[in-house]
């Protein structure tokens, strides 16, 4: 190993102190590995985000050892003070449809909401806890190749105004989002077969901040001037985080005749203003601007590993194309890395440290692959809108078929000793080719 870790700075950097490096960067710590963490922005920093975690995403926030209860954080400021929900409060066709997070042996009964300013910093912290260095207001601008075109580092200024500097490791995770930099760098760019969507959201002060449901709106509607009312395209949410404001946006699906040619910010006045004057959303209640972004699903960058890089959360376009859920995949693909990259560590030989990190694609596939497969037909479907309207109108007033619903699109099934409808989601799983 000692050779391998010659004129270096750390075993593995990590790019980006999101959910997925600061996922990947604990990980690897643990295993052993000496782990740099570069994050360009510096602590507590906003993103785009829901900020509603389902069970899938609590189990990886547990894994790391972090305490979910409720209330006051604790002394070292690491858990607690979270916000708990029931499950998931879906509305449309005219109806209003509860449906609690299922029990399980594999996933916890309840969900969580958190502001991304805060989430992330905890995250990062824990993993310096167990002994990632982390490099804040550190911009990495690209990657760093040996003679053969190998990556082996990253080019990054830190701090305001400061000169580039280098930093060595024999492997790189990219963690750094969306736009995916290093990836791009290293010819890794975005399937337009695949699925992509973009979303908006706004804080506002509203009385419906402590609201124990995530609440998911499959239709949009604003009042027209003539008194009716217009369907708006697109999908919205409304999550209460507790703090007196509630976090409500908007997305829409590649898969919509509506994605290009739309003013999101817009489209998500239009939406609010036909909701109820009394839940406060409006301009007056609004907390900071509207934020929106891409959101890369059904692993629609690939490969995941290339040449010393390996790509996780939005950088390898890991959302889930169901529900649009990024950060329990995000830092669920940081797991994987980081478990490829220690495996590498245990290997004798250049090739067989390689096989290693190779690996990480199909564990990738074995994880995810059948599951975004059919996520990729679902987005398809729904970007219809006739099929859209079938399936609001006779699903949502039966609640077996939602509960169904619900364990598919959050991805929430045991795979052993399940019920039925565990077995049924588990079966079309295994019978479906995984996408890489």
């Amino acid at each position: 190993m000692s050779a391998v870790r010659a004129h270096t700075d750390a075993d593995v950097i990590v790019v980006g102190a999101g959910p997925g490096g600061s996922a990947a960067a604990y990980h690897a710590a643990l295993h052993g590995l000496d782990v740099l963490l570069l994050e360009k922005g510096v602590f507590p920093r906003e993103k785009v985000c829901g900020d509603g975690l389902t069970p899938r995403a609590v189990k990886n926030i547990v894994a790391m050892g972090i305490d979910t209860s409720e209330g006051n954080p604790g002394g070292d400021g690491i858990g607690g003070g979270w916000i708990r929900n029931k499950g998931l409060r879906v509305i449309g066709g005219g109806l209003r449809l509860e449906l609690d997070w299922p029990e399980l042996a594999s996933f916890p009964d309840y969900g969580l909401v958190r502001p991304r300013a805060d989430f992330d910093e905890l995250l990062a912290r824990r993993a310096q806890q167990v002994g990632a260095k982390l490099i804040e207001q550190c911009n990495v601008t690209g990657a760093v190749h040996d003679d053969s075109g190998r990556v082996t580092g990253v080019v990054a200024k830190v701090g305001p105004g400061k000169e580039p500097q280098e930093f060595r490791a024999p492997v790189v995770i990219a963690a750094d989002g969306m736009g995916g930099r290093l990836g791009l760098g290293e010819g890794i760019v975005r399937d337009d077969k695949r699925p992509m969507g973009v979303a908006v959201r706004r804080y506002y002060r509203s009385p419906r901040h402590d609201d124990n449901y995530l609440e998911s709106w499959l239709e949009l509607w604003e009042d027209t001037p003539d008194g009716g009312r217009r369907l708006l395209p697109g999908y919205g949410w409304i999550f209460g985080v507790g703090d007196g404001t509630s976090n409500v946006g908007l997305g829409i699906l590649n898969s919509s005749a509506s994605f290009q040619d739309i003013n999101y910010r817009d489209l998500l006045v239009r939406w609010l203003g036909g909701l109820p004057e009394e839940w406060g959303f409006v301009e007056d209640n609004a907390e900071g601007p509207t934020r929106g972004g891409g959101l890369p699903m059904g692993f629609n960058k690939h490969p995941h590993y290339r040449d010393g890089l390996l790509l996780v959360g939005d950088a390898g376009g890991a959302i889930n194309p169901f529900n649009g859920e990024g950060i329990a995949y995000a830092m669920e693909t940081g797991e994987l890395a980081a478990e490829a990259v220690a495996q590498s560590f245990g290997r004798r030989t250049a090739q067989s440290r390689e096989r290693a990190l190779e690996g990480y694609n199909g564990a990738l596939a074995d994880h995810l692959g059948s599951y975004y497969r059919l996520g990729g037909v679902f987005v398809k479907l729904i970007g219809n809108p006739h099929i859209m309207r079938i399936a609001t109108k006779h699903g949502l007033p039966r609640p077996l078929l939602m509960k169904f619903v619900l364990k598919m699109m959050a991805n929430l099934t045991d795979p052993r000793d399940g019920d039925a409808m565990d077995r049924i989601l588990n079966g079309l799983q295994k019978i479906t080719p995984a996408v890489r």
